[in-house]
């Protein structure tokens, strides 16, 4: 396709209905979405319309058979209220990498970025100003065939909406390690961003949550031994001075912000290591002293410091110190902000290209 988008504007924005300094979670969104339909082989009649309902089939078969997938990102302002995009051609190659796990249809990546950069331009008045704050985009794909049967669908819809949003955790957070219920298995769809493993994590959550937690932390399906990632985030240990975060292995989502942490840990003189983590070994850590930190790490959350983690009868300590945590979550605000040099060219002016 050509990527000629069309555009139909709202006759009056809602922004002045939306109090910045108490933005709620996920329930505010801007006044337009992204729409772009699959049929018959090719994505087509690609168009930018006012945020509403969407028409739905009873038998639209991500609705029996689950497949659907998203992305998520964020939009920040520089000092100059320009809007800035983090890495989006990552979250483009991910979102093809996702779909052909789950036998969708590729978005070509030129198409996901126009559409983000008119989008988003188009939006740049809801982008919070505040350091922390930024506009939430989430690109998604679902099956919209009405047809009852298994096998994959032929025609799909993707969309992109887009929420302000403002500091997810505020303070340390409690994490549980699930001994009962599982995220993901090697072989299975954890390595993509689909719906369903979401789907799957909300239960024992919800338990976590009734046990004084904020989040679930996930343990390998074979064994309930190995760390694997918290329900929204990726996890790094800092052990002995070193950071040790989980190696990918197919179960694993591979967090774009993860991958930026890694990055800024080693240039920083950090050493950093991806492999299995016995939970084990988390708790001797923690016992005689050498467990440092411990953050998550992801794009709702950006950086989230780790206080305690529950495991059986055992409740698991960790240092009130996260010196490292707060610098890499202040040098990523202000990379984002353009506040500090962005010499990695992560940050993509809205309309522009990749500085490299």
């Amino acid at each position: 396709m050509t990527n000629d988008i069309k555009i139909n504007r709202v006759e009056r924005s809602k922004i002045d209905q939306l109090d910045f300094d108490n933005i709620p979670l996920g329930r505010a969104f801007t006044d337009h979405m992204f729409i772009c339909d699959y049929e018959d082989g090719e994505w087509k009649n690609a168009r930018i319309e006012p945020m509403g309902m969407i028409p739905m089939h009873p038998a639209a078969m991500s609705l029996h058979y689950g497949q659907a997938i998203f992305e998520g990102l964020k939009a920040t302002l520089n000092k100059e209220g320009e809007p800035l995009l983090f890495r989006p051609e990552q979250n483009a190659r991910r979102l093809n990498f996702s779909a052909r796990r789950m036998g969708m249809p590729e978005v070509p990546e030129e198409l996901v970025l126009e559409a983000l950069d008119i989008l988003i331009d188009m939006e740049s008045q809801w982008i919070p100003r505040e350091e922390g704050s930024a506009l939430y985009i989430r690109p998604y794909m679902f099956a919209d065939e009405g047809f009852i049967g298994m096998r994959a669908a032929t025609s799909y819809k993707f969309m992109i909406i887009c929420s302000p949003a403002g500091p997810f955790f505020s303070k340390p957070i409690k994490l549980y390690a699930e001994t009962e219920f599982i995220r993901a298995a090697v072989g299975g769809t954890g390595e993509a961003k689909a719906a369903g493993n979401y789907a799957a994590a909300i239960l024992p959550t919800e338990k976590a949550k009734r046990k004084g937690y904020d989040q679930v932390l996930w343990l390998d399906a074979k064994e309930f031994k190995y760390v694997q990632e918290v329900g929204t985030m990726n996890i790094f240990f800092k052990i002995n001075g070193k950071f040790i975060t989980p190696a990918l292995d197919g179960a694993i989502l591979e967090g774009i912000t993860r991958s930026s942490v890694i990055t800024l840990l080693k240039d920083k003189g950090y050493e950093v290591e991806e492999r299995r983590i016995n939970i084990e070994d988390i708790i001797a850590s923690a016992k005689d002293g050498s467990l440092e930190e411990a953050f998550g790490t992801g794009t709702a959350v950006a950086i989230a410091m780790i206080e305690e983690i529950g495991y059986k009868d055992e409740r698991i300590k960790i240092s009130d110190k996260h010196e490292v945590g707060q610098w890499v979550m202040d040098t990523l605000n202000g990379i984002k902000s353009q506040k500090i040099e962005d010499p990695y060219g992560w940050m993509r002016p809205v309309g522009g290209k990749l500085k490299v």
